[in-house]
């Protein structure tokens, strides 16, 4: 039978299972997921101190734990990605729009295509990753 969490506990729960998988975890004041277009990202989906779940899961793919850093996924990583985060979709009280928009990404990614996971740690502090600070730099602009 597949996993299924229908609560907003059982979302929550999942949420500390990941979180506890990874050393040194610390949620990111934003992070977002977005495709190459020649060297910079266009994200479909940036999230600013919210959804800590898909943030732990993008996490989990991607050996993140700390930080501000980017992370390039192949079809397959996105893929996986997707799998481990397909659970929450079950509990209505959510919208998921993180899956959604890692779904649509995975659909128009072709076999070569790159995603780019991409997380911040601090949104006052630029970054030396030019793809954190593309993120960090949207991130503020969505908040003012």
């Amino acid at each position: 039978m597949t996993e299924r969490w229908e609560t907003v506990e059982e979302i929550a729960s999942a949420r500390r299972r990941f979180e506890a998988g990874i050393p040194g975890w610390v949620t990111p004041k934003a992070y977002g997921i977005g495709h190459l277009v020649g060297d910079r990202v266009e994200f479909v989906r940036i999230n600013v101190g919210a959804h800590p779940l898909p943030a732990s899961v993008l996490a989990t793919v991607c050996g993140h734990s700390a930080g501000s850093a980017s992370y390039r996924l192949d079809r397959e990583g996105l893929r996986r990605a997707i799998d481990l985060l397909a659970p929450a979709e079950a509990c209505t009280a959510y919208e998921h729009p993180n899956l959604f928009a890692w779904r649509r990404l995975h659909d128009v990614l072709g076999p070569d295509g790159v995603a780019v996971a991409v997380f911040v740690a601090d949104l006052h502090q630029p970054s030396a990753d030019e793809h954190a600070e593309a993120l960090r730099e949207q991130a503020l602009a969505v908040r003012d």
